[in-house]
């Protein structure tokens, strides 16, 4: 059996990294904060085991952000370009699905849906905020 290994790099190409296997979950996350991150309506997300990433290029041009301690947020000193972000309380690492080209990208959710600017309507639950399992209230909202 072969472990899917998924490349992905900085707007530049000075950082590159790499995924082993399949990650944890896939969606998207509608809020502020993400939504600024990402200078878009909604973010895509691939969420990982911390040990699936691998820097293989360029760690000493990782910049690193927290505006809380729920996501501290990496991207390239040189291009600004997103990296991932890592998520200590769920002990998971989002790496941006726009960054994974080979990944087959499978949203199963929608987070934070209370937030949103553009509604997307694909039969996916919406989340007023996070599944009670990853400490949300779990509640569910209509597309």
């Amino acid at each position: 059996m072969t472990t899917a290994v998924h490349a992905g790099r900085c707007f530049c190409g000075r950082v590159q990294f790499q995924v082993r296997g399949d990650p944890v979950a896939m969606g998207y996350c509608h809020c502020d904060s993400c939504r600024h991150w990402s200078a878009g309506p909604v973010n895509a997300f691939s969420l990982w085991q911390p040990d699936a990433l691998e820097v293989t290029q360029g760690v000493e041009a990782i910049g690193s952000y927290h505006k809380t301690a729920h996501s501290y947020r990496k991207w390239c000193k040189d291009c600004g370009g997103h990296l991932f972000t890592e998520h200590p309380g769920f002990g998971l690492v989002d790496v941006y699905a726009a960054l994974l080209p080979s990944l087959e990208f499978r949203p199963a959710v929608h987070v934070h849906y209370q937030e949103t600017v553009l509604r997307i309507h694909d039969g996916q639950p919406k989340m007023r905020d996070m599944p009670a399992e990853m400490g949300g209230s779990g509640v569910t909202l209509p597309e």
